[in-house]
């Protein structure tokens, strides 16, 4: 393969997940502010909300994950 080619398939590619990123975010469901809790692999409501930035905890199987309220 040529390799000018693959360097375009290869810009092409990082180009698609810079663009497909903000998707992940879409998965949200509309909320108030600091009724959601993100941790650094998925997100749950909070209980209790409170301000948006403060920490947080979303239960998991295998126990409590940290995360901040958004």
């Amino acid at each position: 393969m040529n390799k000018s080619f693959r360097t375009l398939c290869a810009m092409l590619l990082v180009a698609e997940m810079l663009l497909c990123a903000p998707a992940a975010l879409a998965q949200v469901p509309p909320h108030d502010p600091g009724t959601i809790c993100f941790t650094p692999n998925f997100w749950c409501w909070a209980n209790p909300p409170g301000r948006p930035g403060n920490a947080c905890s979303c239960p998991s199987p295998y126990g409590a994950v940290r995360g901040r309220l958004g």
